[in-house]
């Protein structure tokens, strides 16, 4: 058996698997108590969450060369199949099975999604059946590795980005789910807050990023020219929508605090956006569609661990610090050897990090009674403590086991591209496409 034979075979042996186990506790006599206006709100939102994948694709696609723009959309739009595959076999048990010294779950716990359908509802979603909780964490785990392509775009071996997949899924994103969401979490029983996904999603993406871009090194020959700007902008649009659902829906209900969350998202984004091409204009750039995009997005990663704590006016700050931030840090990483070609880490790196760092700052009981420890605004130092060595932990963390992992991917199949086949480009030397 070749090498490149054995993703084939491991689908294959899961196919199997799947085939012979039997789950024989899919009916059962208790009648636990569901609101359906939660549970409807919490199925669209699950919707809205997984089209920010296509939005990404189409947002990452815009940016790179026209020979790169279906390979770079492919890999965003392949972790819907990947993940979604390793989720259901045993990465929801990684992230919400029964905890391991508040660090993994256990894998056998729900392998192969086994006493989820008749589970009671979790602690953190007490409304909705507990497997509308597992897809709606699903399309979490599906954006999070998508998220990072942008860092090595134009120059990563398909094949090879499958395996990585797989891997930062497993020893990265299910163990950050699992301490900072798990009720039993070794960062939740800290007091550390974090909505929708600020440590979980942006900062382990935008570290794992970083560590890409250094791992990778730089293409052969760096070239900036947008394949289609209005891709960026239809893709800004989806990811906009869609954030809705990704904040919204954390509430897990159709409730005052998904109002909130919305709410907060909108101005943040907004406020954002506007800061950004208005900031460039002030340094003497011309206002872009570009960086209007731009704005909005780190606008959105901002406001992601915030939503559901802070107040309207708060998020107004939140976008505006974010915006600012991340365009000198997108000005900085441009001046250094660092090949980040779509600026992951200035953007969701930096954004997520402006974010938690802030929602130690603003957040507030009058918001969400339920949070134990208000911010530095309202006169308590403990939240925002909590937040900032979370900050350095996780940071510390990501990027180690991204290295490891990188490395290890490369041994068993070499994750760059020949400079030949990067400058034919990978739409044709990967997958044999054009535009």
């Amino acid at each position: 058996m070749y090498k490149k034979d054995l993703p084939f075979f491991i689908l294959v042996l899961i196919a199997f698997i799947s085939l012979i186990y039997v789950d024989t506790n899919l009916i059962t006599g208790d009648d636990y108590s569901y609101n359906n206006g939660d549970t409807a709100w919490v199925l669209v939102s699950t919707a809205l969450v997984l089209i920010m994948t296509p939005g990404l694709a189409f947002f990452y696609g815009g940016m790179v060369q026209k020979k790169n723009v279906i390979s770079t959309m492919l890999q965003s739009f392949v972790s819907m199949a990947v993940i979604t595959v390793l989720w259901i076999f045993i990465g929801f048990s990684l992230a919400f099975g029964d905890s391991f010294q508040g660090v993994i779950g256990d894998p056998r716990s729900y392998f192969l999604f086994h006493n989820v359908i008749n589970h009671a509802p979790i602690e953190l979603a007490p409304t909705i059946p507990f497997l509308l909780f597992a897809l709606f964490q699903l399309k979490f785990a599906i954006i999070t590795p998508a998220l990072i392509t942008g860092a090595f775009a134009e120059r990563i071996k398909f094949t090879s980005y499958l395996l990585f997949l797989v891997l930062f899924s497993i020893f990265i994103y299910s163990p950050l789910a699992h301490a900072t969401w798990h009720p039993d979490g070794i960062l939740a029983r800290a007091g550390v807050l974090d909505f929708a996904g600020g440590t979980v999603v942006h900062m382990s993406a935008g570290i794992a990023a970083l560590a890409g871009a250094i791992f990778l090194k730089r293409r052969t020959k760096e070239k900036n020219q947008p394949a289609r700007i209005t891709y960026v902008m239809l893709g800004t649009g989806l990811l906009w929508f869609g954030w809705f659902g990704f904040n919204s829906g954390s509430a897990f209900g159709a409730n005052e605090l998904a109002v909130i969350a919305l709410a907060t998202t909108t101005t943040s984004s907004a406020a954002a956006s506007l800061t950004y091409i208005l900031f460039d204009n002030f340094r003497g750039k011309k206002p872009s569609a570009m960086g209007a995009c731009i704005g909005a997005v780190v606008g959105l990663v901002a406001i992601t661990p915030a939503a559901g704590f802070v107040s309207v006016a708060h998020s107004l700050v939140i976008g505006i610090c974010a915006a600012v931030t991340c365009n000198l840090m997108i000005t900085w990483r441009s001046k250094t050897s660092i090949d980040d070609t779509l600026d992951v880490f200035p953007s969701h790196g930096i954004g997520g990090i402006v974010g938690m760092l802030l929602t130690g700052v603003f957040a507030s009981k009058e918001i969400n009674p339920a949070i134990e420890n208000q911010g530095l605004f309202f006169g308590e130092a403990r939240l925002f403590l909590a937040e900032s060595i979370t900050l350095v932990g996780v940071s510390i963390y990501v990027f180690i086991m991204t290295w490891m992992i990188l490395t290890l991917t490369n041994w068993i199949s070499p994750i760059r591209v020949n400079s030949e086949d990067e400058n034919i480009g990978l739409d044709q030397s990967q997958h044999n496409e054009s535009l």
